[in-house]
């Protein structure tokens, strides 16, 4: 499966996707992230093809499990109190340059720049100074 089909999950979203589902198993085909902003883990059960050191240490001191796929299909062969969850897929550094270009007025993507400095993508068209502004 490519990297693109497994963004990572931060521990502060799987606490909030998971809060009224006690009994389930989160399953999360990625990596689970550990969030300084969560003070309080509350006991899970997560299943993830990768946890960081940190987030795997809250999870587990909070009374939670971590699981591997093949834990999880013995556990539960057919899915039974599963919950199937995912990442921001939109979130990575390569979409921002994705939409109108980069000179375009209200665009906000990102353009592909060697620099930030003045002479890149901020003379002729951005400013009435230098020739024209778009």
């Amino acid at each position: 499966m490519s990297k693109i089909n497994k963004p990572p999950l931060s521990l502060s979203r799987l606490i909030s996707f998971m809060s009224g589902k006690e009994g389930k198993i989160a399953v999360l085909v990625g990596t689970i992230t550990d969030d300084i902003r969560a003070y309080e883990v509350p006991s899970i059960k997560v299943c993830a093809l990768r946890f960081t050191k940190t987030a795997r240490a809250r999870i587990e001191k909070a009374g939670g499990e971590c699981l591997t796929f093949d834990q999880l299909a013995l556990r539960a062969p057919l899915g039974q109190n599963t919950l199937l969850l995912r990442g921001p897929k939109n979130s990575r550094e390569a979409v921002k340059h994705f939409g109108p270009a980069p000179g375009v007025p209200h665009s906000h993507t990102k353009p592909y720049v060697r620099a930030k400095g003045r002479k890149f993508e901020r003379a002729r068209g951005k400013r009435n100074g230098r020739g024209y502004k778009a």
